[in-house]
């Protein structure tokens, strides 16, 4: 086998001593040797981390030398390999975004909730039976989540 030198194009931010990176209309394009391996979006945040992840995972570069070529605290690296050694690539892909959604007061709880307010139960007996504070229960009545019987 002959061995290649490693040629990478003149815009190459080296990452390590074989791996290196390049942006291109729009696309970033990651070099092994002078050959891509990796290539997403320049706006693609999930492809950005598992990649970064996967490099650091089987030791090609380290979160120090990825935080000083793209800028990004080495912290954040950590956090990204960590999410795939715990979660697999599905972690960075499948991912739900829970973020605006109240986490205790479901669709289920609500018509639970609406069901004791129509039998005539007060706010904090409601709360009490479904498991939430009474403040919640306050809140989505002002938000029209629920009505109170009259």
């Amino acid at each position: 086998m002959q061995l290649q030198l490693p040629i990478f194009p003149v815009t190459t931010k080296m990452l390590s001593d074989t791996w290196g990176v390049f942006e291109k209309d729009d696309m970033v394009y990651y070099l092994h040797n002078g050959m891509p391996v990796y290539i997403h979006g320049k706006e693609d945040l999930n492809n950005f981390r598992f990649i970064t992840a996967n490099l650091i995972h089987v030791h090609a570069c380290s979160p120090s030398q990825l935080s000083k070529v793209f800028g990004v605290n080495k912290i954040n690296f950590e956090r990204y390999v960590k999410r795939l050694r715990e979660g697999g690539t599905q972690a960075f892909f499948n991912e739900e975004d829970g973020r605006g959604n109240c986490y205790k007061m479901l669709e289920d709880k609500i018509k639970k909730a609406q069901e004791l307010l129509d039998k005539g139960y007060s706010q904090l007996k409601t709360a009490k039976e479904i498991g939430v504070s009474e403040s919640a229960i306050r809140y989505h009545l002002r938000a029209g989540n629920l009505k109170k019987n009259k």
